[in-house]
């Protein structure tokens, strides 16, 4: 039985004709395809799920720009999704497909990442034609000579380069400062990734060498830059206080980050932790304008060798549904209020305390009872056998709430 074609290998690149590609060649892109919604006809023809991440593009040097004459390429990595964007520029190669073992000569189109035309994390796209007559003057005027090379800069509210259709162009993205040495991820929206270090003698600043060595390593992930008010072709450098959330690890850095809360009241003098700002060795830094951690199966485990320190401006508080356990080591005790050891009260275990209160309570009663009940006593034998009876067990419950004195207070916790 024949085997029948699906998916891609329609579309391969024919090497026995005049126009078969010779090594690397570059192209426009056209078309991408990420879902199964956005063309479902495209979708259909360039493999379905096993063609997300597929381009129809077109060579540079070709006129026609009917997508009926569009030739379809895949991603050359499988495990990096870096999809380019419409009138983005990839380069594109053909190599063995999944017939291979039909047609050891049979192959398919592959393209790179885009071209770093603009040297922009944001977008790389450029127009058909520069000197072509019919794109709006708005967008001609985004791209400047400047010695001797084309340069995008973007001055008015876009560009109207088609990017897609539902990628809108934001001036203010801006590329992130490099240092020597860094290794640097970015997102088309301002996200970042650096693997950078310490560089305390670079001619630009960087808030996290004013500590430590040259070479030091220090990881920084950053979602959303904020603005500085440069013009946005200028790189820029992380800014752990103004940028929208960021995570620090760290080595030997100090981060000056503004901390919402800084007291430290609860420790003893001279024992508080060290300022966040101060600090100098291994940490990581969380920084944003809520941090959530959940745990849906198991539990939140919080150790250190030191403190834990919660400090906010407002309040701490606890919500458990079946308890609150506090427990302390031998010798060790829990302060609630205040923590000078001089002057303090310790806290009332209630059940005990309560339980003596209430037997004496209700021989009190019953003395009380006895004296209502007989205002006038017939026998003065009885009434003072009666009266022995019922002072022998106020002297007994006053004997016991003395002897348990001690033990009606706390050893561990305290209440100024």
């Amino acid at each position: 039985m024949a085997r029948s074609r699906t998916g891609l290998s329609y579309l391969k690149p024919n090497t026995t004709t005049t126009q078969s590609p010779v090594g690397i060649f570059p192209a426009r892109v056209e078309f991408v395809l990420l879902d199964n919604e956005t063309d479902k006809t495209k979708f259909k023809n360039l493999g379905e799920w096993s063609g997300i991440g597929s381009i129809l593009f077109s060579r540079i040097k070709e006129n026609n720009r009917g997508l009926n004459n569009k030739t379809v390429a895949k991603p050359l990595f499988s495990n990096l999704k870096n999809y380019p964007l419409i009138n983005e520029l990839v380069y594109i190669i053909a190599l063995p497909n999944a017939d291979i073992q039909i047609d050891p000569n049979d192959v398919s189109f592959y393209y790179f990442q885009s071209v770093n035309v603009w040297n922009s994390s944001h977008h790389n796209a450029i127009p058909n034609a520069l000197s072509d007559l019919s794109i709006p003057e708005s967008q001609t005027m985004d791209y400047l000579q400047v010695e001797g090379g084309t340069v995008r800069r973007v001055t008015d509210e876009g560009t109207e380069i088609n990017l897609g259709n539902t990628f809108i162009e934001r001036l203010s993205v801006k590329n992130t400062q490099a240092f020597e040495g860094d290794i640097i991820h970015e997102g088309r929206w301002g996200q970042s990734l650096r693997f950078g270090s310490t560089v305390t003698d670079s001619n630009i600043f960087n808030p996290w060498s004013i500590a430590g060595t040259n070479g030091d390593p220090i990881t920084i992930l950053r979602n959303n830059q904020h603005d500085d008010g440069k013009d946005p072709w200028i790189p820029q450098v992380e800014d752990i206080n103004k940028d929208e959330s960021s995570i620090y690890l760290t080595s030997t850095q100090k981060i000056p980050i503004d901390v919402a809360s800084n007291r430290y009241k609860s420790y003893d003098s001279g024992l508080e932790p060290q300022d966040p700002k101060t600090y100098s060795n291994s940490q990581i830094i969380l920084n944003a304008g809520r941090l959530l951690f959940n745990a849906y199966d198991d539990s939140i485990l919080l150790a250190s060798n030191d403190s834990i320190n919660l400090n906010t401006q407002e309040s701490v508080n606890i919500d458990a549904v079946e308890g609150l356990s506090v427990s302390v080591g031998n010798q060790s005790e829990i302060l609630l209020g205040s923590n000078d050891f001089s002057v303090i009260e310790p806290v009332i275990l209630g059940d005990k305390f309560l339980a003596d209160i209430e037997n004496l309570a209700n021989i009190l009663i019953s003395l009380g009872n006895n004296f209502e009940l007989n205002p006038m006593l017939t026998s003065e034998e009885t009434a003072n056998a009666d009266l022995l009876t019922i002072g022998g067990d106020i002297r007994d419950a006053a004997q016991t709430i003395l002897n348990n004195i001690e033990n009606y207070k706390s050893k561990v916790t305290f209440s100024k």
